[in-house]
């Protein structure tokens, strides 16, 4: 597939990059913010294009023609405010998935939180703005046409990955390092049994491409 990356700059977009580079399967282009950021990657040989979730529909659309698939994984980070929370994180992404059905890049896949779907597990929450873009963002993707796969990983470490985790619908508590979440992220792409499918990611014992088929 040819992969649209929104988010490559993160620190688990930057693990997606590697692995996307690196496949036979695919082919990646990474969106990222700014003209330095974009730089850095096309001096490692990696496509990268410059764009805003806070831009048009038709601008996202404009960068991401000709993918097949997209990869969102951005986030306005615990330095800014909540409105660029809303901006971002839900506004952007939601844009994002209008861009990909207007170019038909079907596959679509969201990197949200552990349990965004269920508000009591986050009602007292110090982040729960983020936890609420979170929800509603997922809501959208859940809503729409494009095929579909919602990974939801619990605390973000950067542990080294081990490849190895859990998978289920009703996981709660944890970890797990951010290499990993970008392995399964990867994983999802061809993964059948994770099409139209939301669900919570933790450390574990399970090998990714096991835990996915095991969902």
């Amino acid at each position: 597939m040819n992969v649209f990356l929104i988010g490559a700059n993160g620190q688990v977009g930057r693990h997606i990059v590697q692995l996307l580079s690196e496949s036979s399967e695919h082919n990646v282009r990474a969106m990222v913010r700014n003209e330095e950021q974009a730089i850095h990657l096309k001096q490692s040989g990696v496509d990268a294009v410059v764009a805003s979730l806070e831009g048009s529909v038709a601008e996202l659309a404009a960068a991401m023609n000709g993918s097949d698939a997209v990869i969102f994984t951005a986030g306005s980070g615990g330095k800014t405010g909540f409105d660029k929370t809303l901006l971002v994180d839900l506004d952007g992404a939601v844009k994002s998935m209008e861009a990909a059905d207007k170019v038909g890049a079907n596959r679509y896949i969201m990197v949200s939180a552990l349990q965004a779907q269920n508000r009591e597990s986050w009602k007292n929450s110090p982040i729960k703005p983020y936890m609420v873009a979170k929800h509603y963002a997922d809501r959208m993707l859940l809503a729409s046409v494009l095929n579909y796969t919602i990974v939801k990983p619990g605390l973000l470490t950067n542990d080294p990955g081990n490849g190895k985790v859990q998978a289920g619908e009703t996981l709660s508590g944890g970890a797990i390092p951010r290499e990993d979440v970008a392995k399964t992220v990867v994983a999802t792409l061809n993964e059948e049994n994770t099409y139209r499918r939301s669900f919570d990611l933790l450390s574990g014992d399970m090998d990714v491409h096991e835990a996915l088929k095991n969902l």
